[in-house]
């Protein structure tokens, strides 16, 4: 019988082996996965090169559709489009999901052969409301212009079969940056894949939100009745601007949002300002008052216990921020502006806090309607950005406290005549549907996948960023699928998102449908191999 002491050094230098091949094989499968990712970007360059035309045209067709999340005919007409752009790249069990009274979502899957997981990109179709009247060119009349228009872009023609197209020129059309550039650089991405016979690594599904604009109100609803159908091991959230420096991010978090539009009131009719002022209140002065009581100049938010919940920048989000190009000086210059709130911290750190905006401010005349009267309303409308572990609902509790305290009574109906003889001051308080926030680890095992796979072949590293300080609803995939979820933004980061004009630069579409293609191709045995010390 072998002694005990053979047999103990017989099974250590077996381990020993063991140990050092699996050691070789996470290194030659990381090697392997970073020669997929960069050949997936050259692949993808090649096949856009050749077909920059048709890749815009079909851009600028869904962009042609009016999107507003409220115009059910349109928002019918945008989901079914995109439901045929799916069926035409071989997507499976491409349909609408839908429940009673809400816009539809578009599904769609391209299962890989031999892939063991699964990846679910979300984007959205529907668009903010705009005003026409402040647009260089119609909203849905997509025009394409050699450079931006603050740089004194002009129109130029769609390119015919076989041009190419300026990188720096930009196509203005509602949603062009968000979100329909996203769901374009997807769909081409698989093009290019297909065209170049670049294998898929993970099982690919596609959802594409038509409400996220208007608040996603009816997103938790459909995500739990199509629970069995959305089963991924991970959702990237396709949507936003990257880093002002030009470089491509990761963004591990999101903040949440709650709207409120605010009324205050005095005469019940428009009164002489010379006959009655300083004796009639004036509602202009009164929300101008109540607005600095809920906010200071450094953005600080005064309002009691409204900093309470908020959960502390951990060691890791502070390194991930102090890593980030020092770009705010150069963003300030190109935008007009001396300093910045709380003595010019960086933008980085400003939007891991939660932020109370006032988006706009509506009372009497100025200028040409201009008159001397004291008015009988003042409006405001505000978006307070939430981070975690703040609530939509006692953020709304905190301010309508706050409302009290100074002196207004609370109602969430119209003001009535005995309400105001009953009141000396009155507030009316519309809330939005709102969301909290959501912040992944920087360090999870998707996010690192993400992160090596879309760095192989990329022009530079991309940044990891903690959170973005726009809002999404992240936090229900979470909630509801029980899935790690981070998002991967790709528009120019001046695309005017929410306001007139928007629009995408060129050369980040294609850098998105080459980042796409990396993504699909490697990640799947960046996913499935454990890091190597």
């Amino acid at each position: 019988m072998m002694p005990a002491k053979i047999r103990r050094r017989i099974a250590e230098v077996a381990h020993v082996i063991t140990a050092a091949a699996v050691l070789l094989l996470s290194r030659h499968l990381a090697a392997q996965a970073r020669d997929v990712g960069a050949h997936a970007r050259s692949a993808a360059r090649a096949y856009r090169e050749r077909n920059e035309a048709a890749i815009v045209g079909e851009f600028a067709s869904l962009l042609a559709i009016p999107n507003l999340a409220s115009d059910s005919t349109n928002i019918r007409r945008n989901a079914d489009h995109l439901v045929q752009m799916l069926e035409r790249r071989g997507f499976r069990n491409s349909r609408l999901l839908t429940i009673p009274s809400a816009p539809p979502a578009v599904y769609g899957e391209l299962p890989a052969v031999g892939a063991t997981r699964t990846l679910v990109l979300y984007a959205h179709y529907d668009g903010q409301p705009l005003d026409p009247k402040q647009w260089a060119s119609p909203p849905w009349s997509p025009v394409l212009r050699d450079r931006a228009l603050t740089d004194g872009g002009k129109a130029i023609p769609l390119p015919e079969p076989g041009m190419h197209i300026d990188p720096e020129a930009r196509i203005y059309a509602r949603s062009a940056g968000d979100d329909k550039a996203s769901i374009m650089a997807i769909l081409a991405a698989v093009d290019a894949m297909r065209d170049q016979h670049i294998e898929q690594s993970v099982n690919l599904k596609v959802f594409f939100e038509g409400e996220e604009e208007a608040g996603s109100g009816h997103l938790k609803q459909i995500l739990q009745a199509y629970a069995p159908t959305l089963t991924g091991d991970a959702w990237l959230f396709c949507d936003g601007p990257v880093h002002p420096s030009g470089r491509q991010e990761l963004v591990f978090g999101q903040r949440g949002v709650t709207g409120l539009e605010l009324t205050v009131y005095g005469p019940t009719r428009a009164l002489h300002s010379g006959h009655y002022g300083n004796w009639a209140p004036n509602p202009g002065a009164m929300l101008a008052n109540l607005i600095a009581s809920m906010r200071d100049d450094e953005g600080r938010i005064k309002i009691a216990g409204y900093y309470d919940d908020v959960r502390a920048i951990s060691p890791a989000e502070r390194k991930a921020i102090a890593a980030l190009p020092a770009y705010d000086a150069t963003l300030r210059r190109s935008l007009g502006l001396a300093h910045t709130e709380a003595n010019d911290a960086p933008l980085a750190e400003r939007i891991m806090l939660p932020a109370l905006n006032v988006r706009g401010i509506r009372v009497g005349g100025v200028r040409e309607t201009g008159s001397n009267t004291i008015a009988t309303e003042a409006y405001a409308s505000f978006d307070l950005r939430l981070v975690p572990n703040q609530t939509p609902e006692r953020v709304q509790r905190l301010v309508e406290e706050h409302l009290r305290r100074q002196g207004y009574f609370v109602t969430h109906d119209s003001a009535t005549l005995a309400m105001r003889l009953a009141h000396s001051k009155v507030a009316r308080a519309e809330w939005e549907s709102g969301y909290p926030a959501s912040r992944a680890p920087l360090d999870g095992s998707f996010g690192r996948a993400v992160l090596a796979a879309l760095n192989d072949g990329a022009p530079a590293p991309l940044l990891a960023l903690p959170t973005m300080g726009g809002s999404g609803p992240t936090y229900l995939f979470e909630q509801v699928l029980r899935v790690p979820m981070i998002t991967l933004p790709i528009a120019n980061y001046d695309d005017n998102q929410h306001a007139a004009n928007e629009n995408l630069r060129i050369q980040n579409l294609w850098d998105g449908i080459e980042t796409y293609a990396a993504l699909l191709a490697g990640i799947g045995e960046r996913w499935s191999v454990r890091p190597v010390p």
